[in-house]
This record gives structure tokens, sequence and C-alpha cells, in this order.
């Protein structure tokens, strides 16, 4: 039921098919594996289900454990990367690129006062490649994507360095107050919407990583996290955390602030970025 697919050359040579049934059994052979999963762009969907398919009709042990994760190209305001094509853009570029983007957009915003020479390069670095990062991660792994270096480094956009500056705010908030008392947090009983919202998206973390591993996608982590850092950021506009009412509401939302500070790392470290402790 597919069109043709050369396997082999006439004259005996492989082609990329003849080397991918190899490399297939070879991966049987030496890990035993119940799963393989092929990242690879959508421009080769046919290619893959060509060879799932040969594998099969061959008998092969862990062909029916085989996964095409398809993944749509990426474009820069350049162009589309494309090796084959010499359309390349190296990879240590890009990142050099966004890094210098990272210091100018944060030096013009004032965001390393009082900050060593050492610590500025780290943090340009950390919010370099977490911009990076993000904005490829945030896009279901099948669209077409336009990666632009600048929006992607908007403190106040859908970016990774929103989410970023979110966590080294919540740590600002807890290095001032120090230790958060929880037998007096448990004295404040009438919830807010906000700390309602916000303990609600914290409740649906575990339930997201399913989601994602399951769906292969981890733009299910990165939308998540954005959100999430949305809805603090909201509480912590509408609600005094430090100034609050009483020592019981101060406690209580000091311990939300730390739960939300925790899986907005831990959501920001499965996606492969840092998140800084100030910035």
């Amino acid at each position: 039921g597919l069109d043709e697919k050369l396997v082999l050359r006439s004259d005996g040579t492989s082609v990329y098919m003849t080397q991918d049934m190899g490399t297939a059994q070879l991966k049987h052979n030496d890990f035993h594996i119940d799963k393989s999963i092929y990242v690879v762009g959508n421009e080769q969907d046919y290619h893959f289900k060509v060879l799932f398919t040969i594998l099969k009709k061959l008998g092969k042990d862990g062909a029916d454990g085989l996964l095409h994760l398809s993944y749509g190209m990426v474009d820069l305001p350049s162009g589309k990367m494309k090796s084959r094509e010499g359309t390349v853009v190296d990879a240590d570029d890009l990142m050099e690129e966004m890094e210098q983007t990272a210091k100018e957009q944060t030096e013009a915003m004032g965001k390393v006062d009082g900050f060593g020479e050492a610590e500025k390069l780290h943090l340009y670095h950390t919010i370099g490649m977490g911009a990076l990062k993000y904005f490829l991660l945030k896009v279901d792994p099948k669209k077409r994507l336009l990666f632009d270096p600048n929006e992607s480094v908007d403190f106040q956009g859908h970016t990774g360095p929103f989410i970023q500056y979110t966590h080294a705010r919540i740590r600002s908030v807890l290095s001032r107050a120090g230790v958060a008392d929880i037998s007096r947090a448990r004295e404040y009983i009438v919830l807010a919407a906000e700390e309602r919202d916000l303990i609600v998206s914290l409740t649906q973390f575990p339930e997201i990583i399913q989601l994602a591993a399951e769906g292969y996608s981890p733009a299910v982590v990165a939308n998540y996290v954005y959100e999430l850092a949305k809805i603090y950021n909201k509480f912590y506009h509408e609600k005094s955390i430090l100034q609050a009412e009483d020592e019981a509401a101060k406690q209580f939302r000091l311990l939300l602030s730390e739960a939300s500070g925790k899986v907005i790392n831990k959501a920001m470290g499965l996606l492969g970025i840092e998140v800084p402790e100030r910035m």
C-alpha cells in the first residue's frame, strides 16, 4: 500500500534505508529495547513509514515498538535551516547570538545592577539558553515555527525569560522573609480567588507530566509552566505577601510562593532550562 522506495542500489552499495534497517537491528540486539523513538523532521515521514513496514514484514523483533516522533521545521527570519541545501545555521553561532541578545535586553532593563562580572555572564547564558529552548519547546512538535531571537527574550511575553524572572521574584520574596512557619499558615482559613487559582494550578502538575509523556510533547509542560507563572504574578500583584493583613496570611502566602517556585523549577528542569535565583 506504499509507493516506491529504494532499499539498496543495484551495485550493492547502501542508502539511508539500508543503514536504518541495519541500525534498527543493532539497537535491538545491543539494548533489547521495548520502544525506539526516532526524533526526525517531518520531511522524512514517508521514509520512516516504509522503514517500519519493511521491518514488520521481515518479522524483526522490536518492529512493533518503533515510533517516528515527527517534528515541524524551524525557520529563521533569514530562511529555513536545512543542512543539505547549505543553509545550515551553526548552533554555536545561534547560542552566541542568544546570549548577546539576553545581555542587551537585561542591561537595558537594569536587571544586573549589583552583579559581579562572572555572575552577569552566567545570567546571560542562563537567559539566552532558556529563551532559545523555551521558544522551540512551547510549540507542538508537529508544527512548523519561525524562531525570532528578539521575541524569545521578551521579559513580558510568552517566553522562557518571563518564567525565569517569575522564579527569581519568588526567590527574592522568600529570601527577604526567611523560613515560613507552617503551623501559623494552617490558621489561614478563607482563601482569596487568586490563592485558589494558584493552588488548583499547582495540583495539576503531575497530570501535566503524564499528558506530556503520553503525547511525547514537551509543549504541554512548557505551556503549563507559563500559565502557572502568569497565575503567580497575578497573585503577587493582587495580594500582599510580606505585608499581609495578619501573620497567618503571610505564612500561608510564603508557603504558597515556595510551592510555586518549586514547581516552576521542576517544570523548567524537565525542559532542560535553568532558572536563576535572582535577576
